[in-house]
């Protein structure tokens, strides 16, 4: 019997995402909606705006502790400075994906405007 792969040491789960399985994963519902969330907030379903509003607090807070730990390094501060370099990956995967949506957004804004009435 072959062991299963074990966790691989020293990475930390990325923040703000949650695994999506069944019907979820089909439709593609409750990848962005945050950690074990779906679609549906306490009943209500959540906004397009608030969804996207809250990836970019968690970009720009990616982005901030990245700057801090850059801070803490050049200081002399931080023990580790593989720590700086996850936190500044995470914030660079951050902005890639918030580019990648926005790029997405212009281009259906510029499809749209193609289209004859």
């Amino acid at each position: 019997m072959v062991s299963p792969i074990s966790a691989i040491g020293g990475f930390s789960p990325v923040s703000g995402l949650a695994p999506v399985s069944g019907a979820d994963a089909i439709s593609g519902a409750g990848a962005l909606s945050g950690a074990g969330k779906t679609t549906a907030v306490q009943g209500e379903h959540e906004s397009f705006a608030s969804m996207l509003s809250r990836g970019l607090e968690t970009v720009s807070a990616a982005q901030s502790k990245a700057d801090d730990l850059a801070v803490g390094v050049a200081q002399g501060t931080v023990q580790d400075p593989a720590q700086y370099t996850m936190a500044a990956n995470e914030a660079q995967l951050g902005l890639q994906m918030t580019l990648a949506v926005r790029n997405k957004a212009v281009e259906a804004f510029q499809e749209i405007m193609r289209m004859q009435a």
